[in-house]
């Protein structure tokens, strides 16, 4: 049972994962990219800790969390971009 809901958890995972792309494609703003951008590495994340539940391999659950900080350090970093204004043309 626990092999099928895992499945599941993939599939989902994957659907998730390609409407992020999408939107990181085809966002209509510099902030919509940076959200699906933020969605994509939270989906990874969630990639890893589910391996880790099915492979019973715990060091796997650090990975998640330098995964995490890093995806977080890279919000605030493209934060402090698009408020100072973005790309300039001087």
């Amino acid at each position: 049972m626990l092999a099928v809901s895992i499945n599941i958890v993939y599939f989902l995972l994957s659907l998730a994962m390609l409407f992020a792309f999408i939107r990181l494609t085809r966002g209509p703003s510099l902030p919509d990219r940076v959200v699906a951008l933020e969605l994509i590495t939270s989906i990874v994340v969630g990639y890893v800790g589910v391996h880790a539940i099915e492979t019973g391999v715990a060091s796997l659950l650090d990975v998640a969390i330098v995964i995490a900080l890093t995806a977080f350090l890279a919000a605030i970093g493209f934060a402090r971009f698009v408020e100072r204004g973005g790309v300039r043309d001087d």
